[in-house]
């Protein structure tokens, strides 16, 4: 069992500094050398000091820059319009987000009360952010090549086994639309809610005269994405194929 579960409900008021660094090296694999830096990665905009949101913005680029990297020597013939996709669905938040709940990340998150109360351990956006903070600080701490090196094992099959290019939902139903002859797909939010945080979004997706159905995400883009693989689930099973 991990030192955040162990600790429950009352993890935020027991975890030490010292106690989120030992069991960030022990989860990721690294070793701390600017222990400031990594609780910063860890704090949110609704805990006390320095919050992540800077380090958040550096470690995204240099995620996708990594990402990009990988991605150019491990499929040598491609063009760039099939690595694009690859890269969009390796960097989305909610890969981050799995990531982070693979290596129960979510514990060593510093909250405060209110958004603890509220589910942010769960959240995708948080956990997504943390990861890439965490990425951040990495490549301040210890530079680019530890960042790249915590990346690969991080991501590890999820870049290999991508032996094709994914056909991202939306572009998938447009295309089928126009295919068959019909009208294009439109899109509407019919529910928002949830603490800010931690959005939640519904959106509805209609082929006009045809079919509809709904999907739901922590952004309206996730819950178009999803409307959009139900609708092309729903009216033609092997379009995602």
């Amino acid at each position: 069992m991990g030192l955040g579960r162990a600790l429950g409900q009352d993890r935020e008021r027991v975890l030490t500094q010292q106690d989120r660094l030992t069991a960030l090296a022990s989860r990721l694999g690294i070793t701390t050398h600017d222990a400031a830096l990594y609780v910063e990665a860890l704090t949110h905009g609704s805990g006390s000091g320095r919050d992540y949101q800077r380090l958040e913005f550096l470690g995204d680029r240099v995620l996708g820059l990594c990402i990009a990297d990988m991605l150019y020597q491990r499929f040598p013939e491609e063009p760039e319009g099939m690595l694009s996709p690859r890269l969009n669905v390796l960097v989305s938040g909610e890969i981050c987000a799995d990531i982070a709940r693979e290596n129960d990340l979510g514990s060593l998150v510093i909250l405060g009360k209110q958004a603890n109360d509220d589910g942010g351990r769960e959240s995708v956006n948080i956990l997504g952010d943390v990861v890439e903070s965490l990425i951040g600080a990495v490549y301040i701490d210890r530079g680019l090549d530890a960042a790249q090196e915590l990346i690969a094992r991080l991501w590890g099959e999820r870049i290999t086994a991508q032996h094709r290019a994914p056909r991202h939902p939306k572009s998938a139903l447009q295309e089928w639309a126009a295919a068959n002859n019909r009208k294009p797909p439109e899109y509407r939010v019919t529910e928002r809610g949830g603490p800010a945080h931690a959005p939640h979004f519904t959106v509805e997706v209609s082929v006009p005269n045809l079919a509809k159905a709904s999907g739901d995400g922590a952004s309206k883009q996730e819950a178009e994405k999803a409307a959009a693989h139900a609708l092309l689930t729903q009216i033609d099973p092997e379009a995602m194929s």
